[in-house]
């Protein structure tokens, strides 16, 4: 191995590549270093259907293609990493990939004992300390109490950050500005407007903002208060929609109307049939799942758009395990909709209606209201559905993907989260997917996004929320 002070030796820890397999292209021109420790808990992990599962047969594909594509057989040389599987197709220069192939004088210190995969790790990054001082040896890992322990030893670790979407939370798209003070008296002379299917239009040169997406949320406070979104945006010229005011009564959407900006911003992007996929951020008590049912329920029971909603999340405990569950896949999803199945109460309800009504509506409606699992999503298409995704959250970028590609045509997918609540092992807010999906879906077309800041719930659960 050669001692390039230009270039770095990076450790992968196991649950790197369980990640992401393709992290043995994401290190450019620096070297990549496996040991065997981890090969061995990657072949214990291989077994099954899981997303973990899948990603490590990836890698070993991975290593065994770099193997065969080497140029030379000897493996203590390393094995060239330029590979058309970088990360966009090109070929790109990289280092070399090092397998442990000896066993390596142990540098664990007495303070750290046993023979754990952690500690193996450990004693091999400072093995290669010693046997390489004029390289940097880098531990990579997600594991947080591994590169504690690393930092407690003088070994340089840093966490695996290549598919960080931001480099912080607070930078995410929100799809809601305020319009500039002076935003009517620098456009009125360059404003037209016009009706169009009873809602009003207006057009101005240039962009509002410095940063303009399609379907954005604007207001102004200025008069009587000014709501639109984006309708066409470009260099040129926007066109801006009024929006229309789900406050009033009028303007109910299965008898729930909007309590605040937000989600008057949210109903507007939720109950317009040219915007294929809305996703809405907010913690929790902010009316996300509430808005979206309703909108669902008007679309497919009253407006005829689409044939039925499918709902689905991931099925993650905030507490222990309850065990395996007995009956169909609907029976097993039900504790986890306990969300939307509240919800869905508060929506059926009626104080003027009697028992019978309400249980005969609650039986139509079971019928249009189908609960899926995402463990059964892989290969299904989904056509003229009103689909909609809870705790995307805890999704990665990967699952995300194979979600969103399941919708079909004359289909709506509505993706909710709070990333603060994230239970997903290894996935932060700057990794999760439903950031990725926010990030690089704000400026298509036919996508929209809002992010929803005040809750709606009760005084009691606002109150809990700031004190508690």
């Amino acid at each position: 191995m050669s001692s390039n002070n230009s270039s770095r030796l990076f450790v992968l820890d196991t649950n790197v590549l369980m990640h992401d397999p393709a992290s043995l292209f994401r290190f450019q021109e620096h070297d990549v270093f496996i040991p065997m420790v981890v090969l061995e808990e990657l072949d214990h992990a291989k077994k099954g259907v899981s997303e973990v599962a899948r990603n490590v047969r990836q890698v070993s594909r991975f290593i065994d293609e770099i193997i065969n594509d080497a140029e030379t057989d000897d493996i203590n040389n390393g094995l060239g990493l330029n590979s058309a599987r970088t990360l966009n197709g090109n070929i790109e220069p990289c280092g070399k990939l090092y397998l442990q192939t000896q066993i390596l004088p142990d540098s664990l210190p007495e303070s750290l004992p046993g023979k754990n995969a952690d500690n193996t790790i450990l004693g091999t990054t400072l093995s290669l300390q010693k046997k390489y001082p004029d390289k940097v040896v880098i531990l990579i890992s997600k594991d947080i109490n591994l590169r504690i322990k690393a930092h407690i030893l003088g070994i340089k670790t840093e966490d695996y950050t290549s598919d960080q979407v931001l480099d912080d939370a607070d930078l995410l798209y929100t799809g809601i500005n305020e319009l500039p003070a002076n935003f009517w008296d620098t456009k009125s002379e360059a404003l037209t407007s016009w009706q169009e299917d009873m809602r009003t239009l207006y057009e101005i040169k240039g962009q509002p903002l410095e940063e303009c997406y399609p379907h954005q949320s604007l207001y102004s406070n200025e008069g009587s208060g000014f709501e639109a979104l984006v309708k066409k945006t470009d260099k040129d010229k926007t066109t801006l929609v009024h929006a229309i005011d789900y406050r009033k009564e009028n303007h109910a959407v299965w008898g729930v109307n909007a309590r605040n900006r937000e989600q008057n911003f949210a109903l507007n992007l939720l109950m317009d049939p040219e915007i294929d996929m809305v996703t809405i951020l907010g913690a929790a008590g902010t009316g996300k799942t509430l808005l979206t049912l309703a909108a669902g329920l008007d679309q497919v029971m009253e407006k005829k758009l689409y044939r039925d909603i499918i709902i689905t999340r991931v099925t993650i405990p905030v507490g222990e395990d309850i065990g395996f569950l007995p009956g169909t896949e609907e029976e097993k999803m039900a504790p986890w909709m306990g969300a939307l199945l509240d919800n869905l109460e508060v929506l059926t309800s009626s104080d003027e209606s009697g028992e019978w009504e309400r249980a005969a509506t609650a039986d139509i409606l079971n019928k249009r209201i189908k609960i899926r699992s995402l463990n059964f999503m892989r290969g299904r298409t989904f056509l003229n559905r009103f689909i909609i995704v809870d705790e995307a959250q805890n999704l990665t970028a990967k699952q995300m993907k194979t979600l969103i590609t399941r919708a079909g045509p004359d289909s709506k997918l509505i993706i909710l989260g709070n990333i603060s609540q994230i239970d997903t092992p290894y996935l932060t807010e700057t990794t999760s997917g439903l950031t990725y999906v926010v990030d690089r879906f704000k400026n298509w077309e036919h996508s929209g996004h809002i992010t929803l800041m005040r809750g709606e719930r009760s005084r009691l659960a606002d109150f809990a929320s700031e004190v508690l």
